[in-house]
């Protein structure tokens, strides 16, 4: 039987939360493979679901995050190119683009989620998805970006 209560790891994080980062990285992956936009999936996927359960429901922080990096796609992508050292952005596997996207998002914008927390999650994702290489590459520049974290998330909240 479970809880109607969220329960919590050992990063006060909810469980299931790495599930949705992990589903926002394939929309995310997905949207810039075909070229739409990462919303118009989650629309589509949403149609599907309501006639065919197996694509999984498209809600809570996958949507969240996909739909506060959409808002802000373009200065996100400009942040992670400007951290980046010896790399193009366009160079990047697309899947490390889907991992920075989501987490530099999370960097900025989740004020609910430790800073240690989208570090380490980032670079779980990269050692599940990526190549061997990705997860400290990811780490690199996700350190460099989250000296900014506190000052956008103090903005953000007016202090």
């Amino acid at each position: 039987m479970t809880s109607a209560v969220s329960t919590t790891d050992r990063h006060s994080e909810p469980r299931g939360r790495h599930r949705q980062r992990r589903r926002a990285v394939d929309v995310l992956f997905e949207a810039e493979a075909k070229g739409v936009p990462a919303t118009d999936l989650i629309a589509e996927r949403r149609e599907v679901f309501d006639s065919h359960d197996a694509v999984g429901e498209m809600s809570g922080y996958a949507v969240d995050v996909v739909e506060g990096y959409t808002g802000d796609a373009d200065q996100i992508d400009a942040l992670i190119t400007s951290h980046l050292k010896n790399w193009t952005f366009e160079r990047l596997p697309a899947v490390d683009r889907a991992i920075l996207r989501l987490a530099t998002w999370e960097l900025l914008y989740a004020r609910d989620v430790d800073v240690k927390v989208v570090l380490d999650e980032a670079v779980k994702l990269a050692t599940e998805l990526s190549t061997d290489d990705s997860p400290a590459f990811v780490n690199g520049v996700l350190d460099r970006i989250s000296v900014l974290a506190p000052q956008v998330r103090a903005a953000g909240t007016g202090e």
